[in-house]
């Protein structure tokens, strides 16, 4: 009763691993980048108009580690940003696909995800439109890997493409779950509660929160430095389209597993469930840091 009423009072609707879970992603990564694309990196990230902000405080030796895990959060933090629109969670007109730089104000909130539907119990299914999680992986790459577009472009698709990796590794930025209890899909978990209203608790906050809810950088490398290690096979893998079906599958395996049930709940969290999902999390934020590490050193090597 306990861990179920801290779940309730700490979950709430929010988007991909929160900023913790951003940053264990980024650190991975940051020590797997060769010099030149770290130089790269760190070089691009200065032009973000947060960088200030993330190294303020931090000791030089530091500052660039610290800025690139930060760097993670950053689509996040806009979210709520003086100055920034949000422009819905579903893409609607030109504007949904534009990739223009620190120029566009508009929160692009269904870049974040992708939800490949599934259905347990044969109810219609609705695909997701684009742009969308993969459309955008593929196309902040290519702009990465040109050498025409300009540093500034580059950097704002670059801290994208960082936040975008974690993302799609989340299980729940990956599918929609169909029933006849939520015939237009749960979004992502967000329609699945963890606990009655007037509580806040949802599936997808809970997987968002299970790596901790720290947003220090020092406590987030910490947490990277005690994973193990990815793979290498895994880590090879660059279809973002493997990525975005592991996920599925873990969800389907493993998000909703009991105590979750076929509808939209509330459903009461157990030890077991929270220990099978931080395991599961872990895996996926170790391949993550790994698979963005590789991206980061195919597209920006000599460029």
């Amino acid at each position: 009763m306990v861990l179920w009423l801290v779940l309730c009072a700490l979950a709430g609707k929010a988007s991909a691993w929160n900023d913790r879970g951003h940053m264990i992603v980024a650190a991975i990564a940051y020590d797997r980048l060769k010099p030149e694309v770290k130089a790269r990196v760190d070089g691009l990230l200065r032009q973000n108009p947060e960088y200030a902000s993330w190294t303020s405080g931090v000791a030089k030796a530091r500052v660039k580690r610290v800025a690139f895990m930060r760097a993670a959060t950053w689509p996040d933090f806009i979210k709520s940003a003086p100055g920034y629109e949000n422009d819905g969670n579903r893409p609607k007109g030109p504007d949904a696909s534009r990739n223009t730089g620190y120029d566009d104000r508009l929160q692009h909130r269904y870049w974040h995800y992708i939800d490949i539907p599934f259905s347990t119990d044969g109810t219609p299914l609705e695909y997701p439109p684009e742009p969308n999680a993969l459309t955008q992986i593929a196309a902040f790459e290519e702009v990465l890997a040109s050498p025409v577009q300009s540093d500034a472009l580059k950097s704002y698709d670059l801290v994208w493409l960082i936040h975008l990796v974690g993302d799609v590794h989340q299980p729940l930025h990956a599918t929609s779950r169909f029933t006849k209890d939520l015939p237009h899909g749960d979004e992502g978990g967000n329609r699945v509660l963890l606990c009655a209203r007037p509580c806040r608790g949802e599936l997808h906050s809970f997987w968002d929160d299970i790596l901790g809810t720290s947003r220090s950088p020092d406590s987030a490398l910490r947490a990277a430095n005690g994973l193990g290690l990815a793979p290498p096979k895994g880590a090879d893998d660059l279809r973002e389209g493997d990525w975005i079906a592991e996920s599925v599958a873990l969800a389907k395996s493993t998000v909703y597993a009991s105590p979750i049930g076929p509808g939209a709940g509330p459903y009461q969290m157990t030890p077991g469930y929270r220990k099978s999902a931080k395991l599961a999390a872990e895996g996926r934020v170790a391949l993550a840091g790994a698979r963005l590490a590789v991206v980061l050193n195919n597209v920006l090597e000599r460029r």
